[in-house]
């Protein structure tokens, strides 16, 4: 089977890698790619804001699944062009995406279907959304979101009117999220355990694929900016079964109901950002594709005999088996190596060096996310977030202190990280 993947960054890095395992796999591509992943597939420069050019390339190679790693191909209704003309998708149509392309539209359908979630309320104008903010009906912390996608950065938590003024008028007024910022929603802070939880889906039937937690914050002690994600660890004793029961009862199911009851069935995988609260979870927000960089500590713990592009390919067909995912009982913890200045102003074309020393660590895992090769072929950064270390263990305590050890190796004065991820 020949296989498109459309992206660049440490996920689609994860994705080829855990592809290239399967049997059935008889050619790989990547668009646009990194260097580093030619190792995996074939790199191709396809156009993607032109579908047709999407789609002739997979016809002339007889491609026989796409699958989209970021969200803005999926959002732009990519896997709509490439259905219409009889090729398989692993990813949402533009309809389904709408769970992550409006947090208002994802907040209206839990409302409607019973899907518990924060409080809420939504606003076009800062006028009435700084009302409602001074009218306390919702208690401080409070949360201000962008409505639209923001990579991973559209979300303040305010503590004060002041801060819950400002971060409305940098979305309403000084329009520093685009035209994802132009509505708002502003909702309860939720207190508890935040988990990334990620289910298959092929319209009708779910299975969970795993889950992970991330760290969001750019610095230690969850300090700083929000990023896209700095790290994250995943391991068997993130949630209990009976919770994994929980959240596919009255968070998944429900979602799934409503899109098919709205004529949009869902197909892909579905990424539910969670808090659970007091043995009960709400939904944070929808992601409409694998979320990065948790995916890149799921992946690793694939079971031997679990074929991903099996999988994916049983979900672009709604041939899913529910079957349970075979995951391992080891632990990983990936650490996220960043542009200094992230997620802010950096720099790059930086020279990294060290990599062919950490890669030849037993138990460690190197994925690429913002790196090229320069005019004298020296790997350099070529991104805010650029590099995904990746360590496994028989828990996290093991997996963490191996991606730690192994980063000692890594010479490129212009990155940084954290330094607890995994605790």
């Amino acid at each position: 089977m020949k296989v498109l993947v459309v992206g660049s960054g440490g996920r689609e890095h994860a994705l080829l890698w855990a592809l290239k395992k399967s049997p059935i796999l008889t050619g790989l591509y990547v668009t646009p790619g990194r260097p580093a992943m030619g190792n995996f597939g074939i790199l191709v420069d396809i156009n993607l804001k032109n579908p047709i050019d999407v789609t002739q390339f997979c016809k002339r190679e007889n491609i026989e699944l796409v699958i989209i790693g970021p969200e803005q191909p999926i959002i732009d209704g990519l896997a709509d062009n490439l259905v219409a003309e009889g090729i398989n998708v692993f990813a949402p149509s533009q309809a389904a995406a709408k769970l992550e392309a409006s947090k208002s539209f994802a907040k209206g359908l839990c409302k409607q279907y019973g899907v518990p979630t924060a409080k809420y309320e939504c606003f076009v104008d800062e006028g009435l959304a700084k009302n409602f903010v001074l009218s306390n009906k919702i208690k401080f912390p409070l949360v201000v979101k962008a409505n639209g996608i923001a990579a991973g950065k559209g979300v303040i938590i305010c503590n004060t009117e002041n801060e819950a003024c400002a971060a409305i008028d940098s979305m309403l007024v000084e329009k520093k999220f685009g035209e994802s910022g132009e509505e708002v929603v502003i909702e309860e802070f939720l207190v508890g355990e935040e988990v990334s939880f990620f289910a298959l889906v092929d319209g009708l039937k779910v299975v969970t694929l795993g889950c992970a937690k991330d760290y969001k914050r750019a610095n230690e002690n969850n300090e700083g900016q929000n990023t896209g994600g700095m790290g994250s660890y995943s391991s068997s004793s993130i949630i209990s079964k009976d919770m994994e029961q929980k959240i596919i009862q009255r968070i998944i199911y429900p979602t799934i109901q409503a899109l098919n009851n709205m004529g949009t069935p869902y197909k892909g995988v579905l990424f539910a950002g969670l808090m659970i609260c007091k043995d009960s979870p709400k939904l944070l927000e929808y992601n409409v594709r694998f979320g990065d960089p948790e995916i890149q500590s799921i992946l690793p713990r694939l079971g031997e005999n679990c074929d991903l592009l099996n999988l994916m390919l049983s979900v672009a067909e709604g041939k899913l088996n529910t079957k349970a995912v075979e995951l391992s009982s080891k632990a990983t913890v990936c650490v996220v190596v960043a542009s200094k200045g992230y997620p802010g102003d950096y720099q790059t074309g930086e020279v990294i060096k060290g990599l062919n020393k950490i890669e030849n660590i037993p138990g460690i895992l190197v994925f690429h996310a913002g790196t090229k090769l320069d005019e004298s072929g020296n790997l350099v950064s070529d991104g805010g977030r650029v590099l995904n270390i990746v360590g496994e263990g028989s828990s996290v305590e093991e997996a963490k202190s191996k991606v730690y050890s192994a980063l000692n190796f890594l010479e490129w004065p212009g990155g940084f990280f954290r330094y607890d991820i995994g605790s």
